[in-house]
């Protein structure tokens, strides 16, 4: 069947939407009628040159939507389900098995290299391989094609074209907090870099108990929400002569925890000095595969820890339902965070995300369309 898609045809160029044919599915794959699709910071990465992918590709990896076809052993999903896609993971691994598909033995080769594992790819443009597979869906389309392994059902009487970013950016925030640092209540935390991702952590760091939660941003409005989600204290670093020292005369000896939402050297480097001994900070921005940075050995000696986290250590079929029950409960509010735009404004979404106009664009289909 025939579908329209947003191709990145060169590195750093606009996305072009266009129509592309979808191939027969696999045995284990499902195709989804997207909903609505998130732009996540990894996409624009991506777009820019600073993920390798064959072109012309198609990204997109915060999708939700409505099964529309199964392939010939899909068992446990059906057609008109609703879901929500993440990452995709074998789940046969050590790392699958033992509760960690984040770090799946075959994770880059099914989520980065741009085909299925067998290296076909799943559409095409007349003559022209059409690459996809980016996280498992490439769901910058108004089709996907999935497996049964990252797609999770949801219940029908959710709002599905928003559920999207529930699969990445929402996720790695709050796994991170939930999986990775696991605050006791009445314990601190510091959240430096109030995207989708930092904010979600603020809002895991809340619903977790934490009494201190400081949030560290230069964008004003951002400062405002992340108070309004859970902060307790806010710093803008321009209008602060020393942000670690304002940490320390909050808390009287630093955080027990921080998170780095934003990736660069000097920021992961803050993050670790805001902590108490001892500490750990994870660090979860992206900048690119190359990112050389410094720390001083004199601040890890001392008991504090820094880790590097994706998607927030989750499993999207267990996290996912609980973020959707805070959510219901009014504990995670990140529909907070969300601007809708058409699909055709997919550019112009990308370029608001750029700017930080908007915290997390995410772009919707005509529900009546066939």
């Amino acid at each position: 069947m025939k579908g329209k898609a947003a191709l990145l045809r060169e590195p750093g160029a606009a996305l072009s939407i266009e129509e592309v044919e979808f191939r027969e599915l696999a045995s284990d794959e499902i195709l989804v009628k997207i909903a609505g699709v998130g732009v996540c910071h990894t996409d624009l990465t991506a777009q820019s040159g600073g993920v390798p992918l064959p072109l012309p590709v198609v990204l997109g990896h915060e999708g939700a939507g409505v099964i529309h076809a199964v392939g010939s052993s899909v068992e446990t999903l059906s057609v008109g389900d609703h879901v929500v896609l993440s990452f995709d993971s074998c789940r046969e691994c050590p790392n699958c098995l033992a509760g960690h598909p984040a770090y799946c033995e075959l994770f880059a080769a099914l989520n980065y290299f741009g085909t299925r594992l067998d290296g076909t790819a799943t559409m095409s443009s007349g003559s022209e391989d059409v690459h996809g597979s980016w996280f498992g869906q490439s769901s910058f389309g108004a089709y996907a094609v999935a497996s049964v392994r990252n797609a999770v059902k949801v219940d029908d009487d959710l709002p599905l074209d928003i559920l999207g970013p529930l699969g990445c950016g929402l996720m790695t925030g709050a796994g991170t907090v939930f999986n990775v640092l696991r605050p006791a209540a009445g314990q601190s935390i510091g959240v430096f870099g109030l995207g989708a991702v930092g904010l979600s952590a603020v809002m895991a760091a809340k619903a977790a108990g934490c009494t201190t939660i400081i949030a560290v941003d230069l964008n004003p409005e951002r400062l405002k929400l992340a108070t309004e989600l859970g902060a307790t204290h806010v710093i803008d670093p321009a209008r602060t002569k020393d942000v670690n020292w304002a940490i320390t005369e909050i808390t009287g000896t630093g955080l027990d925890f921080t998170v780095d939402a934003v990736g660069l050297g000097s920021v992961v480097r803050q993050a670790v000095e805001a902590l108490r001994s001892p500490g750990v900070c994870a660090t979860l921005g992206l900048q690119g595969l190359e990112n050389e940075m410094t720390i001083d050995q004199g601040h890890l000696l001392i008991g504090r820890t820094l880790t590097g986290v994706i998607e927030g250590d989750a499993d999207p079929h267990e996290l996912l339902p609980k973020l959707i029950e805070l959510w219901r409960k009014g504990d995670f509010p990140f529909d907070r965070l969300i601007e809708r735009r058409p699909f055709e404004e997919i550019n112009e979404a990308i370029a608001s995300a750029h700017s930080g106009q908007v915290i997390k664009p995410v772009l919707v289909f005509d529900p009546r369309r066939t």
